[in-house]
């Protein structure tokens, strides 16, 4: 008898601490800061411009003036014309007064590697980022 009850608690015992490591260590889903959010509250315009990614109703001028020079393309990443207009839409962003932001994350909001965040004119997108509003 004695036998069967240490054999069972061989088994029970790592399974009760598997258990409560894996609950404990579940990530909380935190409230999203940042540019890179459900709203686009920075009006981010991805780099290079993409057929894919629709154009917004209140584009930034900064998006406007990249797309102007560096046409939309259909290449997938890692091809030469991809490369290319990346570094194309890379500069005019620069010189544009922008921000290059990395996403290390992509999701189906932002499928991009990288974005332009263009440059916030009299403090309108830094109020909304504060505000938490979208």
């Amino acid at each position: 008898m004695r036998i069967r009850s240490t054999n069972g608690l061989r088994v029970i015992v790592p399974l009760v601490i598997t258990l409560t490591l894996g609950i404990s260590t579940t990530p909380v889903q935190a409230d999203c800061s940042g540019c890179i959010c459900p709203g686009d509250p920075c009006r981010l315009c991805a780099i290079p411009p993409m057929k894919n990614i629709p154009l917004t109703a209140d584009e930034p001028d900064t998006c406007r003036k990249i797309r102007e020079k560096v046409p939309p393309i259909s290449a997938s990443p890692g091809s030469n014309e991809h490369f290319a207009n990346q570094d194309k839409a890379t500069m005019e962003c620069i010189k544009s007064g922008g921000d290059i932001i990395k996403n290390h994350h992509r999701t189906k909001d932002f499928p991009s590697k990288l974005y332009c965040k263009p440059y916030a004119e009299s403090g309108k997108v830094n109020a909304k980022i504060r505000s938490g509003s979208k």
